[in-house]
């Protein structure tokens, strides 16, 4: 069942931020060179007459049902609506209707796939034999045996996933393995028209799966099938595009999504939605994924971009569950294989907000905010081992050829229409609009200094790491007049030593001085509403203040109290509580619903009792002198 909070909030995120029928959707999957893209042209046309040769000979009766391409082509005919032969459906005479039940859609969608992988598999080996195509730089799209996958569960059975395996010339064109980190797309299947928003719905939820699992996802593919039409699917930072209609039923319908399935083969990773710059990699020894991370580094004087590998074995708390804003991932890494278990640094992969004109001049960035923290306390301070020390910051960048460009939202997203992005165009009529322009990649080190609160197991760990925090906090306020502005589980850090525990505040992305403007609200969605000041999600130009840091601390208190200090008892919160408890609506991606439930939770003290102190009485907190 798909959580009702989140899903109001996806269902906003789909009529504010969804542009339909753009035909350049499809377009953002075409190979990097014109010369590639004029053979994947005539690799896709090549295919879709070999599929029309086989449907024709299916429709005249003379199919192989033991080959497998008339099988596949016998398949895509009864998704068509062509009727077969009657002796092709063993002289029963079904209506050609009666074949579009949600099993037989998805089973001709996957058929249709296997048959473009094999002829690319076939047609790929050819031409790389006459050296016109490298193989490297190829892969195979297919069906993904999604039935081991829990995290995508959901009660109805017209989900499916597609994924791509590297390419061989030896592949088997079968079902791909259900392995995650190399699924393209989710697949939302439905038969009935008037269920299609339904199938969006789920797509975009599946969508935000996806992002926080896929630790290396830049944007991401989707795509709904519903009765005989495909649609296509971008999510990016700013919002979301649909392509229009793939009919299935004709000839130039078929070749446009066959176009597409070639396009995924032949183009590099990246525009798969993939960050080459963070690559899953496997440790043979214990036959678990870790990923290799370049950290770049732009020489100012001769422009020259070198990088830096590091090596990690996990991301850090909850990562990017979300689909705009900046999708931040924290990696705990080291700069070589070996010792990647112990962690020297945490990396930060986040898609900042460009600046524009709405930016404040008081808004400060990641570097100048670490930089006057360790300025103010010195590292050998009281407080200097109670903020992250910074290593390096800055943007990632693709190589384009010969050149390195910065990768920002207009490269990922390059021929979308900038008038039907709704982050810059609607945010008068959108309460989680915020006219921002565009996003930049940046990725920054900074020394260890420990997990996030939601990975200790017991409630002391958590306590000691906030007081710290809360210490750290209040000098922070007296001594540089800055306001956090980002408290939340994500912000306070705590490490094992070996006669204690001890806390750090970090995550200060959104660090302002008092007083000021607020910084341009762009705001990880929808965890950090949760957290937020009712006066900031109110109205977020309101000058801060200290006082909202410590309103936050109090919301990140009652949310270990309520929901638990880690992922395993919040997973057992929304499991046994009900859906339309008011705290539920605190995880919301509307800043005005959250901050009008928050008032009824703690206007006065019979609501805080009621609503907060009833739910607190048993939680993990409880027992804490």
């Amino acid at each position: 069942m798909l959580c009702e909070a989140g899903a109001n909030g996806v269902r906003e995120f789909i009529q504010t931020h969804l542009s339909r029928d753009c035909k350049a959707v499809c377009k953002l999957a075409a190979p990097d060179t014109t010369a590639l893209c004029t053979k994947a042209a005539k690799l896709a046309e090549a295919i879709s007459a070999d599929l029309e040769a086989c449907l024709s000979q299916v429709i005249r009766g003379k199919g192989d049902h033991d080959d497998l391409l008339d099988m596949w082509a016998g398949c895509i005919l009864k998704w068509t609506g062509f009727p077969e032969p009657t002796s092709a459906r063993n002289k029963v005479n079904v209506e050609p209707e009666d074949f579009l039940g949600t099993v037989s859609v998805a089973t001709s969608y996957e058929s249709l796939l296997l048959f473009v992988a094999h002829h690319v598999h076939m047609l790929v080996n050819q031409q790389s034999t006459a050296s016109h195509l490298e193989l490297a730089n190829c892969q195979l799209v297919l069906p993904v045996a999604n039935e081991s996958i829990e995290s995508i569960e959901t009660e109805d059975s017209g989900a499916s996933l597609t994924g791509f395996t590297e390419f061989s010339p030896n592949s088997d064109i079968a079902k791909s393995p259900a392995v995650f980190h190399l699924v393209v797309a989710n697949t939302e299947i439905v038969t009935d028209l008037g269920d299609y928003d339904e199938a969006v719905l789920r797509l975009a939820m599946r969508t935000k799966v996806l992002y926080s699992t896929q630790h290396n996802r830049r944007f991401a593919w989707g795509l709904t099938v519903c009765c005989r039409n495909i649609r296509a699917y971008d999510f990016g930072g700013n919002g979301a595009w649909s392509s229009s209609d793939m009919d299935i039923a004709s000839a130039s319908g078929r070749q446009t999504f066959i176009s597409l399935l070639v396009n995924w083969s032949l183009c590099s990773v990246d525009r798969l939605g993939f960050d080459l710059s963070i690559r899953y990699a496997f440790d043979n020894d214990s036959s678990r994924p870790y990923f290799e991370i370049d950290v770049h580094e732009k020489n100012a004087s001769t422009g020259e971009v070198a990088s830096r590998t590091y090596f990690s074995n996990r991301c850090v708390g909850v990562a990017a569950a979300s689909l705009t804003g900046r999708h931040a991932r924290y990696f705990a890494a080291s700069d070589s294989f070996e010792t990647m278990r112990n962690p020297t640094v945490m990396i930060k992969d986040v898609w900042m907000p460009m600046t524009s004109e709405d930016c404040s001049d008081e808004a400060l960035d990641g570097r100048s905010i670490l930089d006057a923290l360790h300025t103010a306390f010195g590292s050998n301070s009281e407080f200097g081992s109670k903020f992250p020390q910074l290593v390096s910051t800055g943007p990632v960048y693709l190589c384009r050829g010969d050149e390195f460009v910065e990768d920002t939202t207009a490269t990922v997203l390059a021929g979308l229409p900038i008038d039907a992005n709704r982050a810059t165009t609607a945010a008068a009529s959108s309460s989680n609009s915020h006219g921002i322009a565009g996003r930049q990649h940046t990725r920054t080190v900074m020394k260890w200094a420990g997990d996030t609160i939601s990975a200790a197991d017991n409630p002391s760990q958590v306590v000691i790491a906030i007081a710290d925090a809360m210490t750290a906090l209040s000098a922070v306020h007296k001594k540089c007049n800055i306001v956090h502005g980002n408290i939340s589980d994500r912000a306070i850090l705590f490490q094992m030593t070996a006669d204690r525990v001890k806390g750090a505040l970090a995550g200060f992305d959104y660090a302002t001085y008092a007083n000021g403007s607020a910084r341009a609200a762009d705001r990880d969605l929808p965890e950090l509403t949760m957290f937020q000041s009712i006066r900031s999600l109110e109205n977020a130009a309101a000058p801060c203040s200290p006082l909202e840091d410590w309103e936050s601390l109090l919301y990140l208190v009652i949310f270990l109290g309520t929901h638990g200090i880690n992922d395993e008892q919040r997973r057992e919160f929304f499991r046994q509580l009900p859906r339309d408890l008011p705290i539920m609506e605190w995880i919301s991606d509307n800043e005005h619903r959250v901050a009008r439930h928050k008032r009824d939770c703690m206007d006065s003290v019979g609501s805080f009792d009621s609503y907060i102190r009833a739910l607190m009485s048993d939680g993990p907190l409880c027992n804490l002198a």
